[in-house]
């Protein structure tokens, strides 16, 4: 053999061991309202969640990951698009009559990852829009309940595994638990606790094929402190804990499927929930059950395991981050978040002290619009439209959680029904010592300059995310006349 052919050989040799090393393949799980607080490895004793655990004993927990907006279609365009809902169009829901749709001129993170030579494919929740613009090569299941079913969807993995051995590829796996289930029961009059009312989380009688169904009993349920301590509460709290349960069944399959087929050490794996819990309280709000959410990231070859990461980050960054361990990051334009790809295992990464959020709205009729600076210790949530009455999505205004505190007259978690429902212009709390954002401070004299810092960090954000919303000047609430 000639050492033209010897030289040539090594080359090839060599360009396909750096290209294995350099561009790993790539799963991003996106669970469907799943709080931090309903974990094992965030501290919860009492709900199973056995494969997630071992995930984040193997990679890295992030302890401050935060959506921007706890809205499902907003949240995935941008856990897809590296930009701030107000930036990408995708102002709400996207299906039925809500309709919203993120720009078409838009790049989004498959698009990118498909362009640099990676396989794409999705499954379970989709839920953005247009699908040219946020287009996957491949869509592994068409069926209707395999977001449901995750055990299901791990299997219908496989192939996908078995045809692409050799890096690359990114798949975006979506379980549709624990979203609450459609189907909305009319509001009762009487005050006496009634199963019936309880929504099942996507729960069945005998379970989803190969599950092995986990109850829990509602008396153990640890309920947070945004929640009201209510049979009905509890109730829903033990549903949506089977429903968590079941998926984290799936994902335990999923991380079978790649190590049977070799790949477990050659992908990068995260984990992370569009938005909080689907309770009044978290879901649709930018309090911290809303916004601050699980993330476990499992590098293809962690140095470190197990380990905790204190950084702000949020769903902004993630396709930043993506395209970054892909070698493609210089491709993307206008990000509006940047990558952590080398801070995942560095303790007390620097610059990493504050994230923004951004909503306005969930369903079409629910026009809400807020802005959120959050630092290591204050947050302040801008409520623009603060004269109108805070909009309930249909789920949770017609949850039984919600109706029974109503019914009852008993205080949703530490606010009453009728503080939930109308809320101030400026919210500044505390976070270090008031964690359930209880105690305004934004009136408060003592905080006058802070609140005013703050203020002028948002209105910076504003105008370097090209938001809409910045002609609706920051400006404290007017005086009251005489």
């Amino acid at each position: 053999m000639s050492k033209y052919l010897i030289t040539l050989f090594f080359l090839i040799f060599i360009n396909q061991f750096i290209f294995s090393q350099t561009k790993p393949n790539i799963i991003l799980i996106v669970s469907d309202d799943h709080g931090r607080e309903a974990l094992g490895c965030y501290g919860n004793k009492v709900i199973k969640t056995p494969h997630l655990d071992a995930l984040a004993r193997e990679g890295m927990r992030f302890d401050n990951a935060f959506c921007t907006t706890a809205s499902c279609s907003p949240s995935r365009s941008v856990i897809l698009s590296g930009k701030h809902n107000h930036a990408n169009g995708m102002y709400g829901l996207e299906h039925n009559v809500h309709h919203f749709n993120a720009f078409d001129t838009l790049k989004t993170l498959p698009v990118l990852l498909a362009d640099a030579g990676y396989a794409t494919a999705r499954i379970g929740k989709y839920h953005v829009g247009p699908e040219q613009t946020f287009h996957f090569q491949k869509v592994l299941s068409a069926t209707k309940a395999i977001g449901r079913s995750t055990l299901e969807m791990a299997d219908s993995c496989l192939s996908f595994f078995q045809q692409h051995t050799d890096a690359p590829f990114f798949l975006y796996f979506a379980p549709e638990d624990p979203h609450r289930s459609g189907g909305f029961i009319p509001a009762g009059e009487s005050t006496a606790f009634d199963a019936a009312q309880v929504n099942p989380f996507g729960n069945r009688a005998g379970g989803y094929p190969q599950e092995a169904v986990t109850t829990y009993d509602p008396a153990a349920i640890p309920v947070p402190p945004f929640l009201p301590d209510s049979k009905a509460c509890r109730a829903e709290l033990a549903a949506c804990y089977q429903s968590i349960s079941r998926m984290d069944q799936g994902i335990g399959k999923l991380i079978t499927h790649l190590k049977a087929n070799h790949l477990y050490d050659k992908t990068l794996i995260i984990y992370i929930s569009d938005n909080g819990i689907a309770f009044p309280g978290a879901k649709t709000t930018l309090y911290e059950p809303g916004m601050r959410l699980p993330c476990i990231i499992k590098l293809p070859q962690p140095t470190k395991k197990g380990g905790v990461q204190n950084a702000l980050i949020s769903w902004v960054d993630i396709t930043p981050t993506l395209l970054d361990f892909a070698g493609i990051l210089h491709n993307a334009k206008g990000l509006q978040g940047k990558s952590f790809k080398n801070i995942i295992e560095t303790e007390n990464a620097a610059g990493w002290d504050e994230v923004y959020a951004s909503h306005t709205m969930h369903e079409v009729t629910m026009y809400y619009p807020m802005r959120v600076l959050r630092e290591q210790r204050y947050k302040l949530i801008w409520n623009m439209a603060y004269q109108l009455p805070f909009p309930m999505a249909l789920d949770l205004f017609y949850s039984y959680a919600w109706k029974d505190a109503v019914l009852n007259n008993r205080k949703y978690g530490k606010r009453t029904t009728a503080q939930f429902l109308q809320r101030p212009e400026f919210e500044l709390y505390d976070i270090q010592t008031d964690p359930d954002e209880v105690h305004n401070l934004a009136t408060q004299p003592a905080h006058k300059a802070r609140l005013k810092t703050m203020q002028d960090k948002l209105r910076k954000f504003q105008e370097d995310t090209q938001d809409p919303w910045a002609v609706k000047a920051l400006k404290t609430a007017p005086k009251t006349p005489g």
